[in-house]
This record gives structure tokens, C-alpha cells and sequence, in this order.
């Protein structure tokens, strides 16, 4: 509905179109996970989502209990961001298309971008990593092998996987796709960018994809110390683990993102627990500067290392002196990190700001798991009206199992 020219937009109007904008904007925000949001109430509220539990069966007729542990990940709202400006009270009287235009809409443009650099910067806690370094993906069987890794993880395979590609990768993939390609008028990001089926996942095109850059490497890496895993804590989203071997005193030898593979420690189906016939990957989730001497480093990965139990997802635990083997690329090189991906693989959480009781225009919208804010003040000391628009948001890889980084 257009408001007449001599018509005030209401802050309840421009709440409404900025949370319209907003979502129309969204390609990772639309494909992920959002159903926490009501949970929060505050910058800096954090909750906890319990993980599910899992079993492992006995054999025979004699009852054997299991050890239940429920293991959870927090997850924190604590992004506020805003775009403000000056305006004139002439503006308010525009009609509702042209404000949008003119305002609204680039502003929530750049909020919305904002959002998905959050969210495709959670790759960095994303272990699964194939392709292949410095080739971008433009094959069927690349982008198979993804799925190939969700699958075998025990992603859902009736429920709908998504590809979010750069454009290079996505060039590509619609090049394939061209012959099946039908040019629709839209309106949502998602739908601008939507590519089309492709080796079993719904691909897009986002320019909001990151860069790896690893880190300067160097020496031979190795295990140090047998026996580092955690079956007692089979729920761990973490772990360290002891290393030697790299140059010595090196800053940045590794960097947060990074994915290493050890020796031995192989992969396995977490259903049969038979193992997949490749290295397990570890992502790096803290940069690691190498010590002095013979280069120790003590590198926070994830997951933890189960070596038994309903948890287990390695067919052993990794012995000393364990070569080492950084799969991300080349040191000191940059990397696209495409994302493959189940939408439980990440969570969007975004709450309602509080109203101010200072501003007399102000108002905020909700809907759909998204909130939008806007505040309009008068400067006294300069004579003028500001008006600024908010959202408040926190991002997460909950199941960082569910996706694979696709590298290009």
C-alpha cells in the first residue's frame, strides 16, 4: 500500500518496510536455521541448545545400560548493528515506495550483508573440507563429493541440502545448467540467486562467500603424546591437542580455520561406525604460534576425538609422533570456503531491541524469526532530525557435522 503525498510515514511504516527489506535481502539468513530467536531478550544473552542424545546397542538377552550424556552448544546474541542518518521532516511526507527506495532499502541492503558475512564466516568451525585447493569447483563429481560427505555423516538425505557458492563456482554450475535455465522476474535475494539443482543441492550465488587465508606452516608437524582423546567427555565440542615439530617460533603457524588430518585416525560412519577409508579432519578453531626449540603448539581442534562409544567417530585415537597434515592449502595463500550444507547446520538468531523510552518516534517489528528497530531523534544542537534502523543477531554452526567446506 502507497501512502498519499501529504501523508507522514509512521515509524511503524518504516519498521514494517526495513523488516520486509531485510528478509527480501537474505540468502544464507533465508537457508538457515532460525527458530531460537524468542529465547533472547538482550545484547549478550546466550542459551545453550542440547545436542541429541545418541546410543550404542548391546548383544544377548542381559540388559546393559548406556551412559547418557546430553552435550550442548551455546549460542550468544551479541552483533548489534545499525545504519543512521540525517532527514528532513519534508521526507516523511514521500509516499511509502519512494522512502523505501531512497532509504530503507539500501540500508537494510547493507544490514542484510552484514548478516551473511556472519554466517559464512562460520566455515571456520567447519571440519568437512574438500575440493581442491586454488581450482574452482566445475564439475558435477566436485560438488558430489560434498554431498558425498554430508551423506556418509548422516546428513537427512530427503531433506533439501544447499549449495552457496562465489560466483566463479557459480559460473560454472549454471554454465551445466544453462539448457534448463528460465529467466524469472523476482524479488527476493534467494530467488535472484538461486542457480538450480545441481549434484543433489539446491545451488546460489553469494558474493558474502570468505577467503581462507592459512597460515605460514612450516616444519613437520607431529603428534605429541599418545593416548589424546576424549571418551570421557564424549559430547566435547573441543579439545587440544598437543603438538611438535613445526618451525620453531614461528607467529601464526597455524591459523583459526585451518584443517589438519593425523596419521592413523581414520573417519567413520556415525551410524555403523565402520570407517570410511579417510582421514578424519580436525578444523583449528584458534590461531597457534609455534614455540621455541623443536616448535611446539598446543592446536584447539574440533571435534573432540571419540575412540569408543555411541559418540565414537574414529577408528583410533592418534599415537605419538602422528604425522600431521594440513589439507586447507598452501601457507600464506588465500582460499574461496563454499559452503554445503543441511539448514541445521547453522542457527540465525536475532531478538527484539528494546524501545527506548527517550524517543517519542520509534517502533519495531517482528516476524518470521527477523526484528527491525528504528529510532527517530531531533538534534537539538544541530538542528536537525536523525533516524537510525536496528537489528540485533547472533550466528552459529550448532552441527557443524551437517555442512562441508567446498574450496576453490
Amino acid at each position: 500500500m502507497t501512502a498519499s503525498s501529504n501523508t507522514l510515514i509512521t515509524p511503524s511504516i518504516i519498521a514494517k518496510e526495513a523488516l520486509m527489506q531485510l528478509e527480501n535481502n537474505l540468502v544464507m539468513g533465508s537457508l538457515v536455521h532460525r527458530d531460537y530467536s524468542k529465547e533472547f531478550n538482550k545484547v549478550g544473552s546466550t542459551i545453550s541448545i542440547r545436542k541429541p542424545v545418541k546410543f550404542k546397542s548391546s548383544t544377548g538377552a542381559a540388559r546393559v545400560s548406556s551412559d547418557v550424556t546430553e552435550g550442548t552448544v551455546p549460542i550468544s546474541i551479541d552483533t548489534q548493528r545499525h545504519v543512521s542518518w540525517d532527514f528532513s521532516s519534508k521526507d516523511l511526507t514521500m509516499t511509502v515506495d519512494d522512502y523505501s527506495e531512497r532509504y530503507i532499502k539500501p540500508a537494510m541492503i547493507e544490514l542484510a550483508q552484514q548478516v551473511e558475512l556472519s554466517l559464512t564466516s562460520l566455515y571456520s568451525q567447519v571440519p568437512s573440507w574438500t575440493g581442491t585447493a586454488g581450482t574452482t569447483p566445475s564439475t558435477f563429481l566436485t560438488l558430489g563429493g560434498a554431498r558425498q560427505k554430508l551423506i556418509e555423516h548422516a546428513a537427512p538425505g530427503g531433506d533439501t541440502l544447499n549449495a552457496v557458492l562465489n560466483p566463479a563456482a557459480a559460473l560454472n554450475v549454471a554454465n551445466d545448467l544453462k539448457t534448463l535455465f528460465v529467466q524469472q522476474k523476482t524479488q527476493t535475494a534467494l530467488e535472484r540467486v538461486k542457480i538450480g539443482k545441481y549434484a543433489g543441492f539446491d545451488t546460489y550465488e553469494s558474493a558474502s562467500i570468505i577467503n581462507h587465508t592459512v597460515g605460514a606452516l612450516g616444519g613437520t608437524p607431529l603428534v605429541a603424546g599418545a593416548s589424546q582423546n576424549s571418551n570421557s567427555t564424549p559430547q566435547a565440542n573441543s579439545q587440544t591437542l598437543n603438538t611438535d615439530g613445526w618451525t620453531a617460533s614461528v607467529t601464526g603457524v597455524v591459523k583459526a580455520g585451518e584443517v589438519i588430518t593425523i596419521a592413523g585416525v581414520y573417519d567413520v560412519n556415525p551410524k555403523t561406525y565402520q570407517s570410511l577409508g579417510y582421514l578424519k579432519q580436525f578444523v583449528v578453531l584458534a590461531d597457534a604460534d609455534s614455540g621455541a626449540s623443536t616448535g611446539p603448539a598446543a592446536l584447539t581442534i574440533a571435534p573432540a576425538i571419540v575412540t569408543s562409544g555411541p559418540y565414537q567417530n574414529v577408528t583410533a585415537g592418534p599415537a605419538d609422533n602422528a604425522a600431521i597434515t594440513v589439507v586447507t592449502g598452501t601457507a600464506a595463500t588465500s582460499y574461496a570456503q563454499n559452503l554445503c550444507f543441511h539448514k541445521n547446520a547453522f542457527a540465525l538468531v536475532m531478538a527484539d531491541l528494546d524501545l527506548p523510552d527517550g524517543a517519542a518516534f520509534k517502533a519495531r517489528q517482528s516476524a518470521n524469526n527477523l526484528s527491525a528497530r528504528v529510532v527517530k531523534q531531533y538534534d537539538i544542537d544541530l538542528d536537525r532530525d536523525i533516524i537510525r534502523l536496528d537489528i540485533l543477531y547472533g550466528g552459529k554452526c550448532i552441527y557443524p557435522e551437517l555442512a562441508v567446506r567446498l574450496t576453490g
